[in-house]
């Protein structure tokens, strides 16, 4: 999941492995399979650097890691 921010200001966190693609026209929009779409202030570059911070974390040492308790299974 990353989190980020509406043009409002509001957060919202999204599941990043639902991102289909993310484009800036002109706003940064990152559509979901789901066909959902959300119009965001962080750029598309500062989207991937989340999504790629998330599935590092998640990945993490080949480990699977819970992102919501933040411990590594065995």
């Amino acid at each position: 999941m990353i989190t980020v921010r509406r043009l409002n200001g509001a957060e919202v966190t999204i599941n990043a492995q639902l991102i289909e693609h993310v484009e800036a026209a002109p706003d940064t929009v990152i559509v979901l399979a789901t066909g959902n779409r959300f119009v965001v202030r962080e750029s598309v570059e500062e989207v991937v650097a989340k999504v790629v911070a998330y599935q590092r974390k998640v990945h993490e040492g080949g480990r699977a890691v819970n992102p919501i308790e933040g411990y590594v299974r065995k």
